[in-house]
């Protein structure tokens, strides 16, 4: 169905992507090769991820998203405690997920271009009466 995004082929359970109590670097930093920071202030954090086929990033974070895949295509998603999902992204498609750690491989054969607009925690945000 494609209004539903994470199409599950199977679940496993894979080692963990890190401890517990140590949350894994932002993507940006993860993964400099694939992340472009397109925009950073106290509110959010707006990225460009581009993974060509083939490609992983590195296991990463990120707060409260929304992506709009300029350019969908397979991906598979290893979540932090070890259910792993493929995914078949259409272009165009737009999802929000709550904050999460992971990693990303590219399954398919085609480049892969997604725009994240990842909220900052509240306790980072400035205050106003």
């Amino acid at each position: 169905m494609r209004a539903q995004l994470l199409v599950s082929l199977g679940l496993s359970l894979l080692p963990s992507l890190g401890a517990a109590n140590e949350p894994l670097p932002p993507a940006h930093i993860a993964s400099p090769e694939h992340y472009q920071v397109l925009l950073e202030n106290e509110r959010v954090l707006v990225l460009k991820m581009v993974l060509k086929p083939g490609d992983a990033d590195q296991p990463h974070r990120h707060g409260n998203e929304t992506v709009y895949f300029q350019q969908g295509g397979q991906l598979t998603i290893q979540e932090y405690g070890g259910q792993t999902i493929v995914a078949d992204v259409p272009d165009g498609h737009v999802m929000w997920h709550g904050a999460w750690q992971h990693q990303v491989s590219n399954s398919g054969d085609r480049e892969v271009v997604a725009i994240i607009v990842e909220e900052k925690a509240l306790c980072d945000i400035k205050r106003f009466p």
